[in-house]
């Protein structure tokens, strides 16, 4: 399956595009996203070295939305001082998030002890501010989803997008009741998948954005490529197609939710 233009709007929700992977060619990458009907796509920050950059880049394209964070799979690359710095940064830098932050349970080096608290420690203290400055958040829950939702379950008000959702779909509506929407993407579209298939087949119109998590995380037709923006259309089709809606109904829908809970702009094609 191919990447094409389709005749609606889309937005990604997830896509690193300030990483070095797009450094060549950037200008092309985001022209194929533009041509495929990707109108706005939201850049989260890795580490406090990315923040600079993620500014800048995001000023220099209207349809680029920064959201400013310390991933918790870089735990190493974070200090402490860094939770205050991203403080005095979104006090500065206008962001549509906080992100992006999380838990991973995945990887070994950072999923118990010292370093699993520490994990902890940085993301609540990252949802504490983005309370602070009446933002949402994006949220990295690799195998330990119930430890997010338990965080945010203390901190009512919370609000944004679990990305790369894959739990159950009782913890799915754990998330929706805490006010956030449902980040799917590359993953969805693999045959086998066929739990993550079946539950983005049942969830509320207003569950559901898209993302790509470029350039990781590549679709079906895609695998072992550098993923990008322009492969969204391939996504959007096959959640419609699970969900049994035209592609452009959901499209307007997930349209509608990324907006929704990240408050962007609606830019002109």
């Amino acid at each position: 399956m191919q990447s094409s233009p389709i005749a609606t709007s889309l937005i990604d929700t997830h896509a690193h595009l300030d990483v070095e992977e797009f450094a060549p060619d950037l200008e092309a990458v985001l022209g194929r996203a533009r041509s495929a009907g990707v109108v706005g796509q939201v850049v989260p920050a890795i580490t406090r070295g990315h923040w600079p950059g993620l500014a800048e880049l995001t000023a220099t394209y209207t349809d680029l939305h920064p959201a400013y964070g310390l991933h918790p799979v870089f735990l190493e690359t974070h200090d402490d001082a860094d939770i205050a710095a991203l403080d005095a940064w979104l006090s500065d830098h206008p962001a549509v998030a906080v992100g992006e932050i999380g838990l991973d349970g995945y990887v070994d080096t950072i999923a118990s002890g010292a370093n699993w608290d520490r994990q902890w420690r940085l993301f609540t203290g990252q949802l504490d501010l983005a309370l602070n400055h009446g933002l949402p958040v994006i949220i990295h829950a690799r195998r330990a989803l119930d430890h997010v939702l338990k965080a945010l379950r203390q901190r009512p008000g919370s609000t944004g997008i679990i990305h790369s959702f894959s739990g159950s779909r009782q913890q799915a509506d754990q998330a929706l009741e805490q006010g956030f929407c449902l980040g799917f993407g590359g993953p969805v579209t693999y045959p086998r998948a066929n739990r993550l298939r079946g539950l983005v087949a049942g969830l509320p119109d207003d569950a559901l954005v898209l993302e790509t998590d470029a350039p990781d995380q590549p679709s079906a037709s895609h695998r072992g490529e550098r993923n990008e923006p322009s492969f969204l259309p391939e996504i959007a089709a096959c959640v419609a197609e699970l969900r049994t809606v035209s592609v452009a109904e959901l499209a307007r829908q997930t349209t509608a939710n990324a907006r929704r809970i990240l408050h962007l702009p609606i830019v002109a094609r």
